[in-house]
């Protein structure tokens, strides 16, 4: 049983945090169902486990959060779709790089759903879309731009933290960061791609390609709520 989860509104990052540790400890206990949490975020700015001090350019602009998922430095805000995926990765083969190509393939195919093709770049974490309507780059190169965004923790074999993908973000608020440590390349989302899709359009998308690539499993739907 998975149970599916859609917060309304802008929900506390820290808040979430703890919900997630709660509720990872649960499912390595037995005693809770494996989830997938969706929400948004006010804006803040995340440093993984792997930020570097001298890529985060604005620390006055916003909140600044030290986490424990992987990772460098990291944006959330509204019209950013957050998924907090809390799995048994041991019951799934004990695999993590599977369980990480299993949820890049996740948001590859929900940006299929409205013909983004979302590309994987080797020493680059994320997903990202080529802008072929953009001037080349200095070195002749099309330019891409990142749209999505994974970073998981395991603990007891249990994931938490997970994906983002930006659907309609004020993409200036990124500026105040080096996202994931890499500079050369730009942000995009789904409404600057000039997509008119919805948080909802996006959570159906999500839904529908969790079955497909985790396999068709019974779930609690929640359609608002928290995590408890």
């Amino acid at each position: 049983m998975v149970e599916w989860i859609i917060s309304e509104g802008l929900t506390d990052y820290r808040g979430a945090e703890a919900a997630m540790e709660r509720r990872a400890a649960a499912i390595a206990a037995g005693t809770e169902d494996e989830a997938i949490w969706l929400v948004e975020h006010p804006p803040l700015y995340t440093a993984g486990t792997s930020a570097r001090p001298a890529d985060l350019t604005d620390p006055e602009r916003f909140p600044v959060y030290p986490s424990k998922r992987g990772g460098q430095y990291t944006y959330h805000g509204p019209g950013q779709r957050v998924v907090y995926v809390m799995l048994d990765v041991g019951r799934r083969g004990h695999d993590v790089r599977r369980f990480v190509q299993q949820l890049e393939t996740w948001v590859i195919d929900t940006l299929d759903s409205f013909n983004i093709k979302g590309e994987l770049r080797e020493g680059r974490v994320g997903v990202w879309v080529t802008r072929p309507e953009k001037a080349l780059t200095a070195a002749g190169a099309v330019p891409e731009d990142k749209i999505a965004a994974i970073g998981i923790r395991l603990r007891k074999w249990i994931s938490f933290h997970g994906i983002s993908i930006n659907v309609d973000p004020d993409l200036s608020h990124f500026g105040g960061i080096v996202p994931c440590g890499i500079s050369e390349h730009g942000v995009t989302s789904l409404v600057d791609l000039g997509l008119p899709v919805t948080m909802a359009d996006v959570d159906v998308a999500l839904r529908r390609g969790f079955d497909s690539v985790f396999g068709p499993l019974e779930s609690l739907e929640r359609e608002s709520g928290t995590l408890r």
